[in-house]
């Protein structure tokens, strides 16, 4: 492939880099990721309530990974109140799953923007027949693709598996109990599948600009060396 070409390839591969690496910092902040609706089955136990008459008893909850807000409603009004993660729920939340989360943000983060800075430098630059070179893109690229893969499976694994809205919408309650009535991914969670899919695309854009897979140089070498071996 002429030069030319390779250098738009790759420069059009860091422009993606690093909208990956300022999308998935922005996502990791912002207090948007799950958005749901939450039930006082206390106060609606209490009178019966069934149908439209549960709109009285449904509170709203939004959150990210650092902070959210929460509106209880029991009939009588709602409460809005405000909360943190870090230090408020750490007695409430699967803490070490949470952690995890916010670590791959930041590796996300990181990688993407080490991914960018490499392809801007195979683009207008020497590079090196090292992990710095052409192949070592697609190291620096598959490892972004894979942990904002696993943000998404961990924070969806917190919220389902470890029902996290429930934890949080109950924290500190002593009179009432609230029940998680619909919960749905937020933006930020769809900025990472978004990453996700950005990382994969860079990944095709490479194997566009002549560079070769990993290993297949040497598996098609050891296959021309055995050839030669049966012809003799």
């Amino acid at each position: 492939m002429p030069s030319r070409q390779k250098q738009l390839l790759f420069s059009l591969s860091g422009l993606l880099g690093l909208s990956c690496a300022l999308t998935a910092a922005v996502a990791a902040g912002l207090p948007l990721w799950l958005r749901g609706a939450v039930l006082c089955r206390t106060g609606a136990e209490l009178v019966n309530a069934t149908g439209p008459e549960l709109d009285k008893f449904l509170g709203e909850l939004s959150y990210g990974l650092w902070a959210g807000q929460r509106l209880k409603t029991c009939g009588l009004g709602g409460r809005a109140s405000r909360f943190t993660f870090f230090p408020d729920l750490l007695s409430a939340i699967p803490a070490g799953l949470h952690v995890t989360v916010i670590f791959f943000c930041g590796v996300v983060v990181l990688f993407s923007s080490i991914a960018t800075g490499f392809f801007f430098f195979n683009a207008f630059g020497r590079p090196y027949e090292t992990l710095q070179g052409p192949m070592g893109l697609y190291l620096w690229t598959f490892i972004s693709c894979a942990c904002s893969c696993l943000v998404m499976i961990l924070f969806a694994s917190e919220v389902k598996l470890h029902h996290l809205s429930h934890r949080i919408a109950n924290f500190n309650e002593v009179n009432f109990v609230f029940v998680t009535y619909s919960e749905r991914y937020d933006r930020c969670f769809w900025l990472f599948f978004l990453v996700f899919l950005l990382h994969g695309l860079n990944l095709l854009l490479i194997r566009l600009a002549g560079v070769q897979f990993p290993f297949q140089d040497s598996k098609e070498t050891d296959l021309s060396g055995g050839a030669a071996d049966l012809m003799y």
